[in-house]
């Protein structure tokens, strides 16, 4: 699969709430650097899955609208938002954040993500 394949597949409907479906997509040594509107937060793989975890708790469906992606090399940036429908509220899709996004990719895996987002 190319880069962009790689980071396209964790952002498909429901993959993070599949913790065994985002691990496989992780590079062992991943880390997430992400800016949101809350403060700074670096993540590593087990913080990527517990964050998995946590969302497939809360939320049935997880759907990303994705405006922009431009791709060098093995370097993939997003533009995206992130809707979700909870478990109180199967029927209502919510939007829950804007986000944009920087992935390297090594070894076919995510390996570097930069991240910044602001809630809805």
């Amino acid at each position: 699969m190319s880069p962009k394949d790689i980071v396209l597949e964790l952002y498909k409907s429901d993959v993070l709430l599949d913790k065994e479906a985002v691990g496989q997509l992780l590079h062992p040594e991943v880390t997430v650097d992400w800016n949101s509107s809350k403060g700074f937060i670096q993540m590593n793989y087990h913080d990527i899955i517990a964050l998995s975890e946590e969302l497939s708790r809360a939320y049935v469906r997880s759907k990303m609208r994705i405006s922009h992606v431009v791709t060098e090399g093995n370097t993939v940036a997003l533009r995206f938002s992130h809707f979700v429908k909870t478990i109180e509220n199967p029927r209502e899709e919510m939007l829950l954040a804007h986000f944009s996004i920087i992935w390297e990719v090594k070894d076919n895996k995510l390996y570097r993500g930069f991240q910044m987002s602001q809630f809805s």
